[in-house]
């Protein structure tokens, strides 16, 4: 026999778990009696501050310990085996070391003397953070509710909202040590089942000591590891995940994250909100028009000043080239190396700003960027033309929606910035290029980067109706390529559309 069986023989069973747990000043052992006589030993075994036997009379232990005080004797195993899965949502075990990672869950193990069994109950489990408003994917309208850190509040979240029997929810653990709990939410009949099916390959495909983030598991299921494009969408909203859900994507929750894995993507995801669709469309198109040129501008504007003012002075008015070269005199460094400088002072303000506690960071950004800036121009070491390259450029970068699309321009921006350094626009054009050409080639879970700028033709032209271009939601009515081509359709009125024109019509006049 296995030494880590469960016996019928208490001691033993508390030896072997003593064993295990072994200078764990943490897990509690206490021993009790049961039954009407008081002479059946039992263990309820827990992990401090988890669980707390003082706490046992509002528990689910506690109810069951209750029932089991006054059965009889000879009659608590039978109620036990027969019983405890009505009571609670109890799971037996026949391995200690299986009821050791039981444990390990944050719930109690129950041992009884005379039964071959150990049972876990339920508790409240570990401690964390509840629901909370989102950090970073601030909304004009909707819910405030985000996600918190623990997966199976997250996933009642999307329970919350989405109240179909076809949503599934695929429970898996990840890490060695950390035995981490990450859920795979999709909506049977509209995502695509190969896709499913890759993810769950690409998370059983390695072994690693713990998962402590989303973001661990986005570095290790990414194809394209090399390429400083997401290939997962993050949000930490709720109904952002939804949304996500019904067009027929799958999302990745992991234990101890608020931030949700979307795939598959594409860059025209990365550029909407959540608000976009609660508010009217005309001003929804003008914000993505703002969010499409702000990409652009924060990834190109310091790249085209440079390339401008080192080689292409002719494509400048005279005063304008006048102005500019009133602005740098004085300046003792080259623009390439002003530029580099002030964009190396914002990036520097921007990470202080975050690891800055409270309030401060935020203060840190705006007042320390007046500083430098002014400063730097006062004394000479930087033109105020640069200064402005700089911040609206950093201005455009905190317009896209997404922070870890944004941090591909930011790092990008670099590399425009010294081709065009050393051939003009030239280097600038060369550069977008080879931008272009790895965007072609990138898919996310074998969906194009690019859609629906490119192969269009794939998703029967659906997702132009929601991409700079917003058109009223009664016109979404096919879900993206995402989902499966056999159930495409997820909006049509329950009236002919005439007849329904016509009844608007009638309301008209009526009110005239």
């Amino acid at each position: 026999m296995n030494r880590y069986t469960v016996t019928n023989n208490l001691e033993h069973n508390r030896q072997i778990f003593a064993d295990i747990f072994s200078d764990c000043a943490d897990i509690k052992m206490v021993t009790m009696q049961l039954g009407q006589t008081k002479q059946l030993q039992c263990m309820v075994a827990y992990i401090e501050v988890v669980a707390s036997a003082s706490e046992y009379g509002n528990s689910e232990i506690g109810r069951l310990l209750e029932a089991l005080f006054v059965c009889n004797q000879e009659n608590v195993a039978d109620f036990l085996m027969e019983n405890s899965r009505g009571m609670t949502d109890v799971q037996m075990y026949t391995n200690l070391k299986d009821a050791a990672a039981g444990l390990l869950t944050g719930d109690l193990i129950l041992f009884v003397d005379g039964v071959d069994r150990v049972f876990k109950i339920p508790d409240q489990g570990y401690p964390g953070m509840g629901v909370q408003e989102t950090g970073s994917e601030k909304v004009t309208r909707g819910s405030n509710e985000g996600f918190s850190d623990s997966v199976k509040t997250n996933t009642a979240l999307i329970r919350k909202r989405l109240r179909a029997t076809e949503l599934k929810n695929v429970e898996q653990t990840i890490g060695r040590r950390t035995s981490t709990l990450v859920n795979l939410m999709y909506m049977e009949g509209i995502a695509r089942i190969e896709v499913f099916e890759e993810i769950k390959k690409r998370l059983s495909r390695f072994e690693i000591d713990g998962i402590l983030d989303s973001g661990m598991l986005e570095q290790l299921t990414e194809r394209h590891w090399a390429s400083p494009f997401p290939q997962f969408q993050t949000t930490e909203r709720p109904d952002r995940a939804v949304h996500a859900l019904l067009e027929g994507r799958i999302v990745l929750l992991c234990d101890h994250s608020p931030v949700v894995l979307i795939l598959p993507t594409d860059c025209n995801a990365f550029m909407q909100t959540s608000d976009d669709y609660y508010n009217r469309p005309q001003i929804v198109t003008l914000e993505r028009i703002v969010r499409y040129l702000a990409a652009f501008f924060a990834l190109s504007l310091p790249a085209l000043y440079l390339a401008v003012i080192n080689f292409h002075t002719g494509l400048l008015p005279t005063s304008m080239l006048l102005t500019f070269a009133q602005a740098r005199a004085g300046v003792p460094f080259s623009s390439l190396a002003e530029l580099l400088m002030m964009e190396f002072g914002f990036e520097l303000l921007r990470e202080a700003g975050v690891r800055v506690p409270g309030t401060m960071g935020n203060t840190i950004g705006i007042v320390g960027g007046l500083i430098i800036g002014t400063a730097a121009v006062d004394a000479g070491l930087a033109s105020p033309v640069v200064v402005i390259v700089v911040a609206f450029t950093a201005l455009c970068s905190f317009a896209i929606p997404n922070e870890a699309f944004a941090t591909a321009f930011r790092l990008l921006k670099f590399g425009l910035i010294l081709l065009s350094a050393w051939l003009g626009l030239f280097g600038y054009l060369l550069g977008l290029l080879a931008l272009l050409i790895h965007l072609s080639g990138l898919y996310s879970f074998g969906v194009p980067y690019l859609m629906p700028f490119a192969a269009s033709g794939v998703e029967d032209g659906a997702q132009w109706k929601d991409s700079i271009v917003r058109f009223p939601l009664f016109w979404l009515d096919r879900r993206p390529v995402y989902a499966k081509r056999d159930n495409r359709i997820r909006f049509r009125w329950k009236a002919d559309q005439a007849d329904r024109q016509g009844a608007d019509h009638t309301d008209d006049k009526d009110q005239k």
